[in-house]
């Protein structure tokens, strides 16, 4: 499609738009796919080709694209009340509506909820909380902050330091005080005769090492993924949670569950930190909050850190931290009726009902000579590539293995990700198990075509 200047949405792209997270060889040898509209798990580009989006988005548009119960909630804000702060003690009243909502859904008995616009803002809002905390209590040195290798919180200079992936080398980062402990992957960094229970009791080890050697008395707080979403759907070790807890316990270190993908259903729990049992002391949401239809993000605290935060702001006379749109009355009233839809509506029911097929499917590529690993929990997939499957070795980066995957797959009009040498499947909550074989059965003939080019 083209304007009267002869020049094409891709043109325009092309000229104007810069991309994040996008493979440019990719974006240069195919251009941008420029979408117009989206009807259930389906999305369409301005030439009218329709894709199965199996990533909901980037993993938040659960309830489909064009749902009409949370569109009309939003025109009917619109109407009433469209935008405020939430600074000097003012807020909407459906923003207070939320919060209560929120607490009631959240594992803890009390709490308080803090609003930002995206996930990398709540962790970067968390990080200094934590560091207010801490000051205030007379303990100033407890500013260290504990991730994992693969883990992904965010964007900000402080979460791109907490996110321990190569390429924040770019920036120059990670700042100092921001440490790595290892990555839970027992298929990719277990020892030759491991077992997994080995595995475990080794991660906990290495973590309550890591704390003695930097001292227990820097550290303000480790923050965890249930399942680390952007480092290829990697669920923790068996035992993983309950082996790490009274390691931090015993050092009094605070656990922040990142939600940001597995929060309200992905997992067929409306947390992950339900389904592992993880017990944290604040979460983290975003993403599937709003059901992709507004930005927002929350910080979510419970009891403990609520009261220490509040001692803390009562001391200094404020809470010196705030973004202008953060608990927006739209975003209030989008996410109001998101989690009704979600957790009423049946969309969280049918996470739990179909989940058995969607890893029946995703576990057929465990097949295929060159998965080197499937993994999967609730809605969430991940077809790990490898060029030889008994050594897990990786094809030449030259080859670009699962972008010509996820390349393949747009012209056959299926939205995967890319996710290092892994494929990833996130589908929305709303698909159904006929949708779910179209998924599948285009994904089966990507791969034949695609490693039938390569040999």
């Amino acid at each position: 499609m083209a304007d009267a200047k002869g020049n094409s949405w891709e043109e325009k792209d092309r000229a104007n738009v810069l991309h994040g997270f996008t493979d440019f060889p990719s974006l240069k040898e195919n251009g941008p796919v420029i979408l117009t509209h989206g009807e259930g798990i389906y999305v369409f580009d301005v030439h009218g080709k329709r894709y199965l989006d199996a990533n909901s988005g980037l993993w938040n548009n659960v309830a489909g694209f064009n749902h009409k119960g949370i569109i009309e909630a939003l025109t009917a804000q619109a109407e009433r009340f469209p935008g405020y702060h939430s600074f000097f003690g003012r807020i909407a009243d459906v923003t207070v509506a939320l919060s209560e909502r929120l607490i009631g859904l959240s594992p803890f008995d009390s709490g308080k909820v803090y609003y930002t616009n995206s996930g990398s803002e709540a962790n970067d809002t968390m990080v200094k909380m934590l560091w207010m905390i801490n000051r205030r209590k007379g303990q100033p040195e407890r500013r260290k902050i504990i991730t994992r290798i693969n883990a992904y919180h965010g964007v900000t200079i402080a979460t791109s330091s907490m996110t321990a992936k190569p390429y924040n080398s770019e920036f120059g980062l990670p700042l100092p005080g921001f440490l790595h402990a290892d990555c839970p992957h027992y298929w990719r960094f277990a020892l030759e005769g491991e077992t997994e229970e080995a595995f475990t009791e080794r991660m906990a080890r290495n973590l309550k090492d890591l704390i003695e050697r930097e001292g227990p008395e820097t550290i303000a707080g480790m923050f965890a993924e249930p399942v680390q979403g952007a480092g290829g759907v990697i669920p923790p070790s068996k035992g993983y949670f309950a082996a790490i807890r009274p390691v931090l316990r015993e050092y009094d270190i605070p656990l922040v569950a990142d939600e940001v993908i597995c929060g309200f259903g992905r997992l067929g729990e409306m947390w992950g930190s339900d389904y592992y049992d993880i017990e944290p002391d604040a979460i983290i949401a975003s993403k599937c909050i709003t059901a992709g239809y507004y930005p927002m993000g929350a910080v979510i605290l419970g009891e403990e850190l609520t009261a220490a935060l509040e001692t803390a702001c009562e001391a200094a006379e404020e809470f010196p931290h705030g973004f202008t749109a953060a608990g927006s009355p739209l975003g209030s009233a989008v996410a109001l009726k998101a989690l009704d839809v979600i957790e009423n509506d049946g969309l969280i029911d049918n996470v739990r009902a179909l989940t058995p097929y969607f890893l029946e499917r995703l576990y057929r590529f465990g097949e295929h000579p060159h998965a080197g690993e499937v993994r999967g929990v609730g809605f969430m997939g991940a077809i790990e590539i490898v060029a030889d499957k008994k050594r897990k070795t990786s094809f030449d980066g030259k080859l670009r293995i699962s972008e010509r995957i996820a390349n393949k797959a747009l012209e056959k009009g299926l939205i995967c990700r890319p996710l290092g040498a892994s494929v990833v499947l996130a589908p929305p909550f709303i698909i159904t198990r006929e949708e779910l074989d179209t998924m599948f059965d285009l994904l089966e003939e990507t791969f034949a075509a695609v490693f039938a080019e390569i040999g």
